[in-house]
C-alpha cells in the first residue's frame, strides 16, 4: 500500500468546499488520501470549526500578526512544513501565496474558483465579485475551474471545469449557489485524480 498523500487546505471562510472535502473523505470517495491540516488566514472564519468537527488539525496564520509580509509568508510555509503535507488545497484562502511556499509546493497547490478560467480571474476576482462580473458582461454561461496554482492569481494550467447555465432573473447570489453546488463535486473528484498521480 502506497503512504497515503498529505493534503493541507487552506481557507479564510465558510469553508464549504473544505467540508465537501472532509464529507467526500468520511464517504470513501478520496481513498489513500488524508487532510492533515486545515490553515486559515482568519481566527473567526467558520472552516476552523468545521474542521474541528472532523477532527482535523488546525492552524491560524493571520497577516495582521506580522510585521511584513516576508514574516506572514514564512509564518505560514512553516506551519504547512510541519503537517507534512504533500499537496495544498486552497478552498476560499484570500490571500496571495508568497514566493516561498510557491517555490516549496511548486506544481502541488490546487484551487477552485468560481468561473471558468481564464476568464473572470485574477486579483480582486473572488467571491461575488466574480458572479457580478459574469452577470454584468451578459455571459450564457459560468461555472467553477479547479487549477495548479502559480505566481499569479487564477492564472496556473486548468485541470476541470464544470458549467452551468445563466438563467434570465440571475442575480450574483443565485449564480453564486448555482457554480457552488458545481464546486463541491468537482473540487473533491479533481483532487483525487490530480493525487493518483503524484
Amino acid at each position: 500500500m502506497p503512504k497515503a498523500v498529505r493534503i493541507a487546505v487552506l481557507v479564510s471562510g465558510g469553508g464549504s468546499n473544505l467540508e465537501a472535502i472532509l464529507e467526500a473523505k468520511k464517504s470513501g470517495q478520496l481513498p489513500g488520501i488524508e487532510v492533515v491540516l486545515v490553515l486559515s488566514s482568519k481566527a473567526d472564519a467558520y472552516a476552523l470549526t468545521r474542521a474541528r468537527d472532523h477532527k482535523i488539525e488546525t492552524a491560524v496564520v493571520e497577516r495582521k500578526q506580522f510585521l511584513s509580509d516576508e514574516a506572514f509568508n514564512a509564518a505560514t510555509l512553516a506551519a504547512l512544513i510541519q503537517s507534512q503535507a504533500d499537496v495544498l488545497c486552497l478552498a476560499g484562502y484570500l490571500r496571495k501565496l508568497g514566493p516561498g511556499i510557491i517555490h516549496r509546493y511548486r506544481g502541488r497547490i490546487l484551487n477552485i474558483h468560481p468561473a471558468l478560467l481564464p476568464k473572470y480571474g485574477g486579483p480582486g476576482m473572488y467571491g461575488h465579485f466574480v458572479h457580478e462580473a459574469v452577470l454584468k458582461a451578459g455571459e450564457k454561461e459560468s461555472g467553477c475551474s479547479v487549477h495548479v496554482v502559480d505566481e499569479e492569481f487564477d492564472h496556473g494550467p486548468v485541470l476541470a471545469q464544470a458549467k452551468v447555465p445563466v438563467l434570465p432573473g440571475d442575480d450574483a447570489e443565485k449564480l453564486a449557489a448555482r457554480v457552488l453546488e458545481q464546486e463541491h463535486k468537482l473540487y473533491p473528484k479533481s483532487i483525487r485524480e490530480f493525487c493518483e498521480k503524484i
